[in-house]
């Protein structure tokens, strides 16, 4: 008998252990709206991942692999991509996941009054239908090389969604349902955000069973708790591994580096009369040595390059074509007209002083650092500038309306080269990626071109004429790729390190 109860006792911790455990993240700013094809800032994408599921999504080699789909075949020479859909998925509400819902999901994202900058990547789409409850057909005018990256956007409920006349002020962005291994439970903004398993996940209940967000726009403040434990997992600054992370937190956390799939970059309004010649986005370029800012702020965790693909990409191109040289941006600025006056600064033909303002978030200390560095280097050749500071949503307001001289800002970017919602002009509008207003027929033919490849030679060769076209006009200064450096706890078990990263496989964690 006393047997018997040990080993029902012992069941019943081991139970409550793997399904009751917890685990404490951070973001460093508010999440905005959850819905999958609005979330375009980080945390608010970072959390809505957890909800949400695509029809497809990236394995940990970063090949594409069924999500909501279990299969997918294309036909008509790539003019017809089918999905066969999987069976028993269940909203986070019960309800049964169906193709009614991902044809539901595509006419929200192409309907006009949706403010989403992916809409392209649907509004080619010929004919969306479901045959049955489990099959979508979906058909192009086309073969679509991007097709199977855009399915795997977050699909939605049409039975909790077909009533609402707006999509981007409606509740459901604070309180989402959907297919994936977490539930939303709790959410106070500026503070948390709460998580939980859901039981019912068609892969597997999540061994955490709750993650626990707390909101920490201090990038000092989050090193501060993870050091007094408060934290599991933080991505440390360069500056902060290198001294701020000593022994005692080496022994409580193992660190991961992973190469970089984001760039971080300073970019040009191009709408401005200032930033119009490439001669003086050029010289701007000159005159920054970004050598220096990748060792002063990356301590060399990172790479300088000129590219609009990340690091970890296959057309990544390790060249730079602008280096340091400051008495040649001073040439290129004559050259556009700009004259040095008995003050230092430069002026333009009308008698107005070469000035203008960096905009960037809070929270991030490299940015913050790297507006500081480019401030000094650009004051020596004669340009005034200042630094805004904002906080996140703010920043995002300014950055939609276009109302900014220049901005440091990221992409973190997928495995799909495509470059359409960047680069391409029909994404320069009010909530699209292409806010700073880059214009070029020839990078918008190409990109046409290289979305309609499936030779996959052929299509590279785009991809490099592509870049190669954007990078000689300068719209950004690519600042740095920098690698990420992830603190995690050692308690947490069952990481395994691949090309798509440490989180892919979070399901299978255990704490």
């Amino acid at each position: 008998m006393l047997k018997r109860l040990l080993v029902a006792l012992t069941f019943v911790f081991f139970s409550y252990s793997s399904f009751s455990s917890t685990v404490y993240f951070s973001l460093g700013a508010n999440p905005k709206r959850l819905i999958p094809f609005l979330a375009v800032d980080s945390s608010s994408g970072e959390i809505s991942s957890y909800i949400f599921n695509g029809l497809l999504k990236l394995d940990k080699n970063m090949h594409i692999v069924g999500d909501l789909a279990k299969s997918y075949e294309f036909k008509e020479n790539g003019k017809i991509l089918v999905f066969h859909l999987r069976r028993n998925v269940f909203w986070q509400d019960g309800k049964p996941f169906t193709a009614q819902d991902v044809i539901f999901t595509y006419k929200l994202i192409t309907n006009p009054h949706t403010p989403t900058p992916y809409s392209g990547n649907y509004k080619i789409i010929k004919k969306i239908y479901a045959p049955d409850n489990y099959t979508v057909v979906v058909e192009y005018p086309y073969p679509f090389r991007p097709a199977l990256y855009s399915w795997m956007m977050g699909i939605v409920p049409k039975h909790l969604l077909k009533g609402v006349k707006n999509i981007a002020t409606c509740e459901f962005n604070r309180k989402p349902i959907g297919t994936g291994p977490y539930i939303l439970k709790d959410w106070k903004t500026s503070q948390y955000v709460i998580l939980k398993a859901f039981d019912r996940y068609f892969v597997h209940e999540p061994n955490i069973n709750k993650v626990i967000y707390r909101i920490i726009p201090d990038p000092t403040t989050a090193l501060l708790e993870l050091k007094n434990g408060n934290l599991d997992m933080l991505t440390l600054s360069p500056l902060q591994y290198k001294y701020e992370f000593g022994k005692k937190q080496r022994k409580r956390y193992k660190v991961y580096f992973e190469p970089s799939g984001s760039y971080t970059y300073l970019g040009f309004n191009l709408r401005l009369k200032m930033f119009k010649d490439v001669r003086i986005r050029k010289a701007i370029c000159e005159a920054i040595n970004r050598d220096e800012i990748k060792k002063a702020i990356l301590f060399n965790f990172g790479e300088v390059a000129d590219c609009i693909y990340p690091e970890n990409s296959p057309y990544f191109i390790g060249k730079t074509i602008c280096h340091y040289n400051p008495k040649d941006a001073l040439r290129l600025l004559k050259e556009a007209g700009y004259t040095i006056g008995n003050d230092g600064w430069l002026y333009n033909k009308d008698g107005k002083r070469f000035e203008f303002t960096i905009y960037t978030n809070e929270g991030n200390t490299e940015r913050k650092y790297a507006a500081i560095m480019i401030q000094q280097y650009l004051r020596k050749i004669g340009i005034d500038v200042k630094i805004r500071i904002l906080e996140w949503q703010a920043f995002l307001n300014f950055v939609n309306e276009r109302h900014f001289d220049a901005v440091i800002l990221g992409w973190q970017l997928g495995a799909d080269p495509d470059q359409y919602s960047i680069w391409d002009s029909k994404s320069d509008f009010k909530g699209g990626f292409n806010f700073v207003g880059f214009h070029d027929r020839r990078v918008d033919r190409l990109i046409e071109e290289a979305r309609r490849t499936f030779d996959n030679r052929k299509a590279k060769k785009l991809y490099l004429e592509i870049n190669d076209l954007i990078v000689h006009q300068f719209p950004y200064i690519f600042l740095y790729y920098p690698t990420a450096i992830i603190a995690v706890n050692k308690k947490i078990k069952g990481i395994k390190p691949a090309k798509a990263g440490i989180m892919y496989n979070f399901i299978d964690w255990q704490y």
